[in-house]
């Protein structure tokens, strides 16, 4: 469980340094490589540590094992740890993983300004209702 609570306060972190850099963050990231690779790097981390999130709790509930990244959310709202329609929606985060781990030379300014900054707040959800799952009030 304190592997978990770390992974939370991870996810936090970033989430904290992604929200300080993005603004002007298309005019940033077309013209200044130090802040392109930063918020690539930061986005990257964001959405790998909620892979390992999703994954640590299944072990946690001892949840049978995915079979690819975005499987593991999908286990989650199975067994009610997420919404359902959320898990299937958020599970997209493990393709946008990837993409950001392999495709360096096809990421675009407009996706990453606009789409994946404004997606923040799915992180948040996905952070509280695997809080509220694990830790009922």
């Amino acid at each position: 469980m304190e592997r978990i609570r770390q992974k939370i306060g991870r996810i936090k972190e970033y989430l904290s340094l992604i929200r300080s850099i993005k603004d002007d963050c298309l005019l940033r990231f077309t013209t200044d490589p130090l802040y392109r690779g930063a918020i690539l790097h930061y986005l990257y981390l964001l959405a790998d540590s909620c892979i390992m999130l999703a994954e640590l709790v299944i072990k946690y509930k001892n949840l049978r094992t995915p079979q690819s990244y975005s499987e593991a959310f999908d286990i989650l709202g199975e067994n009610k740890i997420l919404e359902p329609s959320f898990a299937y929606k958020f599970a997209r985060i493990a393709g946008f993983r990837n993409f950001l781990a392999h495709d360096y030379e096809r990421i675009v300014a407009e996706i990453i300004c606009k789409e994946a900054t404004s997606k923040l707040e799915d992180v948040d959800s996905f952070i509280e209702q695997i809080e509220n799952a694990l830790w009922e009030k």
